[in-house]
This record gives structure tokens, sequence and C-alpha cells, in this order.
């Protein structure tokens, strides 16, 4: 029975000792094939400062969509990983790619403009990623945001790091952001608490008109803002549906164009009533400033004795800086602040800016923009030609497109410029 049991325990071992065998060098082989990891890529890492300073203003960043082709990580297993490299200009674009047919020549000297606040970042950063992803990750230009209160670390660095141009971060004067001492600020009071009996939007807000003050005449004045010639207004949470291929601020230097605009709209009669009384006696006394071929039929229904509510939505809008700072609109802007409708009803930038547009512009320095399809809650653009939507890779619904509504104005802007509206269009 020992002798018979101790060949059972023998064999055991062997048994066991065969399989541990086996074990071991399949499992060796199996390590052995699998890849090393590959390093993460270096603009991950800290990139040399030396190097950014190095580089062209239109190239200080770092593309991060970028990925390492097959051949390459087999180059970075080998111990050779690949250097950072700061790029101005995507490879990912398919050769079918219409942005990827970019005209040749020098950018304009513009800039996005933003006005935010510190807890807007997230909102913002999304705006940011549909400018860059549909347009400006090709061209590089820079964005000044602006804000009442200084910026926070969080939000400069998640602008920073999402902007392909530089990063500009300013201060708003208190001048610029507080109520004039001409201004009667219990009538002001007043005023509020009957807009929100009302239920005026944004009636009761003194914020609100901070704002619309500011964009109406200020945005242009801020120092940073002088160094440049065009803006392009950006707000928080819009959307760009499609590719924009071509540089819309070299078309408007190139092309004259003053002032640009998506969405036309009607404005809230209630938030204006004395808007116009205050344009029209502008311009008696101010004739000089009057554009001889003016938009006036755009504005008014009535050769200018009334107005129509009719405007560009600005919180789209691309434009002239060298416009904002002539003398005709500084004019324009001071006459009307003085009125203090800003305060006393509740004047939005964008009738102002479109008055201004209409009557101190020449109609051809006007331009709609169609091929930039925007949406802003709750309006949307879509452009109207199907081939377009294609060639752009528009994800837009054309049913959703506001601008042949009975609320837009885009159907007056083409009647006025002789274009000829989409088939089925009164």
């Amino acid at each position: 029975m020992l002798a018979g049991s101790n060949a059972r325990i023998l064999r055991y071992i062997v048994v066991a000792g065969i399989i541990l065998m086996f074990f071991y060098l399949f499992s060796g082989s199996r390590y052995d094939t699998i890849p090393r990891p590959v390093p993460a890529p270096n603009h991950v890492q800290a990139v040399s400062q030396s190097n950014l300073q190095n580089a062209p203003a239109a190239s200080r960043h770092v593309d991060s969509t970028q990925r390492p082709m097959p051949a390459d990580r087999d180059r970075q297993d080998a111990g050779s990983p690949k250097p950072a490299t700061v790029s101005t200009v995507s490879t990912d674009a398919p050769a079918s790619n219409p942005l990827a047919d970019i005209d040749p020549g020098p950018r304009a000297n513009a800039t996005f403009v933003t006005l935010a606040r510190n807890a807007d970042v997230w909102d913002i950063a999304r705006s940011i990623r549909q400018v860059e992803d549909r347009f400006n990750r090709r061209f590089n230009y820079d964005w000044v945001f602006l804000n009442d209160k200084p910026f926070d670390d969080n939000f400069r660095n998640i602008t920073s790091a999402l902007v392909s141009g530089t990063a500009h971060f300013g201060q708003i004067p208190v001048e610029h952001w507080s109520v004039p001492d001409w201004i009667d600020e219990e009538k002001a009071k007043k005023v509020r608490e009957d807009m929100k009996e009302r239920k005026i939007i944004y009636g009761d807000s003194i914020s609100y008109r901070h704002m619309c003050r500011f964009e109406s005449g200020f945005f242009f004045q801020h120092p940073i803002m002088q160094n440049y010639d065009f803006y392009w207004r950006v707000e928080p949470s819009i959307e760009l549906f499609c590719d924009i291929p071509k540089d819309p601020f070299r078309f408007m230097k190139e092309n004259g164009k003053k002032y640009s605009f998506t969405i036309s709209l009607l404005e809230y009669v209630d938030t204006i009533p004395t808007l116009w009384d205050s344009a029209r006696k502008f311009m008696e006394n101010y004739p000089e400033h009057v554009a001889a071929d003016n938009s006036m039929e755009f504005l008014s229904d009535d050769d200018g004795q009334t107005y129509n509510m009719c405007h560009f939505w600005s919180n789209f809008e691309i434009g002239s800086l060298e416009w904002m700072r002539s003398d005709a609109y500084v004019d324009f802007f001071n006459s009307l602040d003085q009125d203090g409708g800003f305060f006393y009803e509740r004047w939005g930038d964008a009738p102002v800016h479109s008055i201004a547009a209409g009557i101190l512009l020449n109609k051809t320095e006007l331009h709609f923009f169609d091929e930039i399809a925007y949406f802003h809650m709750p309006f949307t653009h879509c452009p109207n030609d199907a081939q377009a939507r294609i060639d752009l890779k528009c994800h837009c619904n054309p049913k959703d497109n506001f601008d042949w509504s009975r609320y837009s104005c885009t159907s007056r802007y083409f009647e006025m410029m002789g274009m000829q509206k989409p088939n089925g269009v009164d």
C-alpha cells in the first residue's frame, strides 16, 4: 500500500511539473507579444516655452488632434518617441473636404470677441469648439474675452487651451459698465419695476442694460480691440452647422463690407418705444453722417417716419472696427446715449447696431452670410441652397430655417438688395 501510494504521489508531482512548465512557456510568450505602452505624446507634457516663443504668432498652439500612425508606434516602441510639433493646420481633413481648398493670401487683421463672465466658461467652451472645428483651426485668428470683473485662472486656462490663435483677456472699465451721471436713477428704477410687472424679458435687469450699452458703444473702444480692424462676435452656447471654407474676414475686407449678419427679426416694441425718435433726431442734427445710398427701406415702411422694428440679430455679427470707431458711429452712439433709453427703456444693442448700419452705411457695405449656418436659442439660420449644404457638410435641418418666417426680416433685406429668394418664398 505504501509503495502504491508513493507511486501515485510521484505521478502527481510529475504531471504538476509538466503543467507548470507549459504555463510558464505559454505565459512568457504572451507577455512578449504585448506591445509596450506608447509614450504619451509630447504635447501632453510640457512644451518648451522657447519653441512657442520662436513660433509664428498665428501658430502658437499644439495640434492635439494628431495621433501616431502604426509605423510611428513601431518607432516609438523602439525608443525613439516623436518630438512635439507646433502646427497650424489639422492633417485629418480628407482630400475631398472643401475646407482643404482655402484661398491663398494673407489673413485680415481681425479677432473674435466675446463678452463673458467666469461662470460662462463651459458654455463659451462649447462655442469655441464650434468655431474652431468649423473654421478657425485653419486660420488661427485671435480671441478677445471681455468681462466687467477679472477673469479667474480657470476661465483663462480652459479658453486658452481651446483657441488656436492667441487669447487676450480684458476687464471693462467701470465707466463703461455703470449708470452715467446724467441718468435719473430713481426714474430708471421705476421703469425696471414696471417692466417686471409687465413680464418684459430682462425688463428688470440692470446688468442686461449695462451689457446692451457696452455692446452698443464701448466694446470697440477697449484697448485690446484697438489692435484689430475687424471683429466677429461670438456668444456662449452657439452652434455652427456647416464648414466655413472661405475667410469671412478677408471677404469683408476685400469687398468693402462694414457689417454682416445671418439672422434678422422684429424687435420687441415695448423695449424701444422712443429709439426711433432718437435716431431721427440724430439724422436731423448730423445730416453729413447719413449715407446717400442707405438702407432706410429695410428699417421703415414709410420713408423714415416710423420704425418697422426690423433689425439684424447682433449675437452673430462680423463688422468693421474702423467703422465703429468712425466719427459717424461715435456721434450716433453718443447722441442716443444722452437720451437715456438704455436705462429709461431697454434698448438692445441689436436695433442700435442695425439702425446705425442702416443709415450710416451704403447698402452695398452690408452683407448676408447665407453660407454660415448658425444657431442661437431659439433661432436657426440654415443655408438656402441644398447643394451648398452638402458641399459644406452641414447638419442643420432646412425646415428649421428662420429666414422666411413671418417674424424674420430677411425677405425684406432680399427685396431691398434685389436678391432672388428661394423657390416658393413670397
